[in-house]
């Protein structure tokens, strides 16, 4: 009897263990490999995937926003200079958001690259250096807006000593704080459904997410993960991915089902793009990846 308990016993643990192991690689597709697409630039940031599934990029340092085309893998230039744009994000009319750090401003970018700056200053101070994006289901705008000294600034102080998060309603005529008491917060990431709100305050290497009111206040901030993130995004399955030492995908409830290495110092950020949004795309360092997926992104 005893023997048998111990074969019965060995025969649910593998089992639990194989289910497990099918768990944590679902997400990706099986036997896909993570493809080196590009290495000529110098720090990549901001993916946001447009209607069509091509994915626009950052080199900061070099002061350009980049395409990838979905269809051919090929890349080209989109705008250049950009800002020193950092984060990317495209509203429901498919105009580019851009984190424009140069100015410290909000800039949002036609087809054509015609800018309209949306907002530089808030109360009278200029913003500390607007740094990822997140559009809502109404088409309000979050951005996170952290400090990080730049060389091409003249300043070498904050004129708003918080870091906050921020919210600019639908209609662009108000601008309102909805999240403090930050260290730093980066990456940022909204649900389908637009009721919760991610926000990563890399600097206290925390995530927390929040509940998104009807009118873009946020209140039940709750920590999600004692994880921080540069930049983030969510896919259909609401799993939330972080990056830093390469790419780390959480479930809903905090709990980690898979990690993607890359071979590289730091992971700046990630989305999903191609025709069916089901390639993962990461920036890092002066890289750029692609990882064919199981599950997909979500564009609205």
């Amino acid at each position: 009897m005893e023997y048998k308990l111990q074969f019965f016993s060995a025969i649910l643990l593998t089992a639990f263990i194989t289910s497990c192991k099918a768990k944590q690689s679902s997400v990706v597709e099986e036997d896909a490999k993570l493809v080196q697409v590009s290495n000529e630039y110098s720090f990549t940031e901001g993916p946001a995937s447009d209607k069509f599934g091509n994915v626009y990029f950052t080199d900061q340092p070099n002061d350009k926003i980049v395409k990838w085309n979905a269809v051919d893998n090929s890349l080209s230039v989109f705008k250049e200079p950009a800002g020193r744009a950092n984060g990317l994000y495209f509203d429901h009319n498919d105009k580019l958001l851009a984190a424009a750090d140069e100015n410290n401003e909000l800039w949002r970018i036609d087809s054509n690259g015609n800018i309209d700056t949306l907002i530089t200053t808030f109360k009278g101070k200029k913003l500390n250096g607007p740094n990822d994006i997140w559009v809502d289901l109404n088409g309000g705008i979050y951005f996170t807006d952290p400090y990080y000294q730049r060389e091409y600034w003249s300043r070498t102080s904050a004129d708003i000593k918080e870091k906050n998060v921020y919210y600019i309603s639908p209609d662009l005529e108000q601008v309102s704080i909805v999240a403090e008491g930050l260290t730093q917060p980066n990456g940022i990431i909204g649900t389908p459904d637009g009721k919760t709100l991610y926000v990563a305050d890399n600097g206290d290497k925390k995530t927390y997410s929040f509940s998104i009111q009807k009118n873009g206040k946020l209140n039940n901030r709750k920590l999600f993960t004692a994880m921080g993130s540069d930049g983030m995004t969510i896919d259909d399955q609401g799993n939330i991915y972080l990056t830093g030492e390469g790419v780390t995908i959480l479930n809903e409830n905090g709990e980690q089902i898979h990690h993607i290495p890359v071979d590289e110092k730091w992971t700046a950020n990630v989305t999903f793009g191609g025709e069916n949004q089901d390639i993962l795309f990461i920036t890092a360092m002066g890289s750029i990846y692609t990882l064919k997926m199981n599950v997909k992104g979500v564009r609205y």
